[in-house]
């Protein structure tokens, strides 16, 4: 079999397999995250939780099938693993990216609903005012 084609099997196996790893501990784990964020509406939590999950597979299964394609054939076993190891690290590197980026907005929308409430009024009612 060409080396070409080993190569990028074992690139598919493994860009899958992580991204399938990935997708379910943040999804196992988020779902904590969620609710927080989404003041204890479990059901508005895993609706959430699962379109996260649905976009992070279509987004990290889409960029592997785009750098499936090589620069050309691969000779001997050590272009394999160099291969392998740029593209993997790309993979890794692209999974580590959308997993802080997931944090970082679902972790602002939970600061701005921890600021919204604490605010009080500035000042008590005193009277009502006819219109």
């Amino acid at each position: 079999m060409d080396r070409t084609v080993v190569a990028y099997v074992i690139y598919l196996v493994v860009s899958i397999a992580l991204t399938v790893w990935v997708a379910r501990t943040l999804s196992r784990n988020g779902r904590i995250f969620l609710a927080d964020v989404l003041r204890g509406n479990e059901k508005l939590a895993e609706a959430v939780n699962h379109l996260l999950v649905v976009g992070f597979y279509l987004v990290n299964l889409g960029f592997v099938a785009l750098y499936l394609s090589g620069d050309g054939t691969i000779e001997d076993t050590r272009g394999v693993f160099e291969a392998l190891s740029t593209k993997l690290g790309v993979v890794l590197l692209v999974l580590g990216v959308m997993h802080l980026a997931n944090v970082y907005v679902l972790n602002r929308i939970r600061r701005r609903g921890a600021m919204e409430r604490e605010q009080t009024p500035p000042v008590a009612p005193q009277d009502w005012v006819r219109a």
